[in-house]
């Protein structure tokens, strides 16, 4: 066992945990089993951001996770964190699809003091260029948007991220930035959900948004996943903070598409013997189903459940009409189909409070006498009232 402090829970919930770098978060399950620090030599190293890779510590230093070190940069050398070691970088590098035969660059050193003042001093110039490099693609005329600049550890690199809709081509772009900030300049394009991963924010479900602190793949997300769960097609409602159709319709859509197989089809009508039903809507969660006699508007709607529905539709099958789409003794519940009614101005008026009687005393007798002086029998030497 290793010299981590365990809290009271035999140390694999805090010797598996490292970084906290949000959706780069790596549990390191196998962190307690016997020689598995030993297993390889391979290490994973996080950088800014969503960066990290996979260095080859052919040196055998002696390495943890959250050690800074000095990693092969090209050119010179960049500085990350270490959050893995052991078995499980190889099972991450095979999820990464790093080829065998791919050059694996390696770790230098464990920083020193040198390198984190250059580290710092790198750092503080990303915003300042950011900022200057925007201008100068405007002023370029280039439809794109630089949204991030990451230095290396020595400063002699620059990455900048950026998003385009189509094609740029931005290559007086980089001429001018190497000529201005005097680095070795690489463009790194991102998507739109990229981006808002990495500027971060707060989702109409009033958590953090689901891209800055656990999704780690993208899935296209079609308006389809909307019609599943019957969604409004509003886009306002749909699209995300970065302008897309929101991650998260995804989630449960196959729920719905598994559930939608045990729903009648929206085609067929349910006869009665006295009018025609038409599909009007559905809840797949309740597994109810509203039923019109008009194909085009609500109008006597009856809601039922799926069991009675297939009732219905095999009885029909069968040259059978029920007298009504309820089952026997159940009560049809008065819904307004008036539309005006939706739109009325007093809807939200509440109702006029009756007054209130007052309360009787707690002393106070019964009947009609009630407020009145109750009479007393006469004294002795007194005159009868």
């Amino acid at each position: 066992m290793s010299d981590y402090k365990t809290n009271g829970c035999d140390g694999i919930c805090c010797q598996g945990c490292g970084r906290q770098d949000k959706q780069l978060n790596v549990f390191d399950w196998l962190v307690d089993v016997p020689g598995n620090i030993d297993a390889t030599d391979y290490v994973e190293v996080q950088f800014k951001n969503t960066r990290k890779g996979y260095y080859l510590n052919s040196n055998k230093i002696p390495l943890q996770k959250d050690d800074i070190v000095a990693v092969e940069a090209s050119p010179g050398h960049d500085i990350g964190t270490v959050t893995l070691t052991g078995s499980l970088v190889l099972l991450q590098m095979k999820k990464a699809r790093l080829k065998s035969d791919a050059e694996v660059r390696r770790v230098y050193r464990k920083v020193r003091e040198a390198d984190m003042e250059k580290y710092y001093e790198a750092k503080a110039k990303e915003q300042d260029t950011m900022i200057r490099s925007r201008q100068i693609a405007k002023d370029l005329g280039l439809n794109m948007k630089i949204g991030d600049v990451e230095y290396q550890g020595d400063g002699n690199k620059a990455i900048f991220y950026y998003i385009a809709d189509g094609r740029v081509d931005f290559r007086q772009l980089i001429k001018v930035l190497a000529d201005v900030f005097r680095v070795r300049i690489e463009m790194k394009q991102i998507g739109a959900r990229q981006e808002a991963g990495r500027i971060g924010g707060i989702g109409p479900c009033g958590r953090e948004l689901c891209c800055a602190t656990w999704l780690t793949s993208f899935t296209s997300v079609s308006t389809s996943a909307a019609r599943f769960q019957d969604i409004s097609m509003n886009p306002q409602k749909l699209a995300g903070q970065c302008a897309k159709l929101k991650c998260c319709m995804n989630y449960e859509v196959d729920t719905y598409v598994e559930a939608t197989k045990r729903f009648p089809a929206r085609d067929i009508t349910l006869e009665t013997q006295d009018s025609t039903y038409y599909f009007f809507k559905s809840d797949i969660l309740k597994k109810e189903i509203s039923y019109s006699t008009d194909k085009s508007f609500a109008a006597n709607l009856v809601t039922i459940s799926t069991r009675r529905a297939f009732d219905v539709i095999n009885m029909n099958k069968k040259g059978m009409k029920p007298e009504s789409l309820l089952e026997d003794g159940a009560n049809i519940e008065p819904q307004s189909t008036d539309l005006l009614d939706q739109d009325s101005v007093s809807r939200f008026d509440s109702a006029k409070k009756k007054k209130k009687k007052k309360k009787k005393p707690a002393n106070a007798p019964a009947g009609n006498n009630a407020n009145k002086e109750q009479k007393r029998p006469p004294k002795k030497n007194e005159a009868p009232q």
